[in-house]
Formats: C-alpha cells, sequence, structure tokens
C-alpha cells in the first residue's frame, strides 16, 4: 500500500447539472457517470461532481451544511503563455476571475479562478518544478 497518495477528488456542488455544463465548456469529458455523479478521468487519478445533499448522505453526515472549503486545485503548465491560455479558456467557460495570471514573489508565475461553484483553481508556472512531457509532476529532489 502506498498511503502518501490521492486517487480521486469530490467536488461538492448545488447544481449538478451546471457543474457539467462549465467542465464540458472547458474541453473536459465525463467518463463512466451515473445517476447524481459525474466523473472526470484525470491524468493519473480521478475527479468527481456530486450533489452537496447527496455528498453529505454518502459521508453519512445528511444534516451537514457542505460548502466550498479552503482548498486550491492547480494545474501546472510549461511556459507563461500556457497558464495564460488556460486561464483564458476557464473564463470563456464561465469561470469568475480570481487573480489574473502574473509573476509571483517565488519566482513563478499564477493567477486564479473559481468554478460556477466556486471551486478555486490556480493555473501557475513553477520554473522549480520542470514537468514530463506528459504533463506529470514530480517534485525534485530537495537540496
Amino acid at each position: 500500500m502506498t498511503p502518501q497518495r490521492i486517487t480521486l477528488v469530490t467536488l461538492g456542488t448545488r447544481d449538478l447539472n451546471a457543474a457539467r455544463a462549465f467542465y464540458a465548456r472547458l474541453g473536459w469529458q465525463e467518463h463512466g457517470s451515473q445517476e447524481g455523479v459525474a466523473f472526470y478521468q484525470l491524468h493519473g487519478m480521478a475527479l468527481a461532481l456530486f450533489g452537496l445533499s447527496d455528498l453529505a448522505h454518502d459521508q453519512n453526515r445528511p444534516d451537514a451544511t457542505l460548502g466550498t472549503g479552503a482548498i486550491t486545485l492547480a494545474q501546472n503548465f510549461a511556459t507563461e503563455a500556457e497558464v495564460d491560455a488556460a486561464f483564458a479558456a476557464a473564463l470563456a467557460a464561465g469561470a469568475t476571475p480570481l487573480k489574473p495570471p502574473e509573476k509571483v514573489f517565488w519566482g513563478g508565475y499564477s493567477g486564479y479562478w473559481a468554478d460556477p461553484e466556486g471551486h478555486v483553481w490556480e493555473v501557475a508556472m513553477n520554473p522549480f518544478w520542470p514537468l514530463a512531457p506528459d504533463g506529470s509532476l514530480t517534485l525534485p529532489d530537495p537540496k
């Protein structure tokens, strides 16, 4: 067993159909979705969209009031131009801009947008974290 891993991220949604439509406008394709949940195959893991009340019930907390948590999902890119393009694509799909991409204090380039449900995404280029040709990230050995 490999304990340090994530295989699925589930985002709770107030309006599952609107969330599905947003991610479709981003060019994402559903994979094996079923009633009440949408699945997306990502690189080495999956993302799910699940109604908030259904998610609370599934967690055995049917009376819980779920919302968007203090979490940021991130996509890293190889160049600043790719970051700009990803940010523009998200806005064209209906995302809310939070911070336009810009050079940042740690030496990279990043921006933030929120999906229609309020889930925050960062798009970034980190010159200290080179990406593999397939876009995957392996953190470099600390020095």
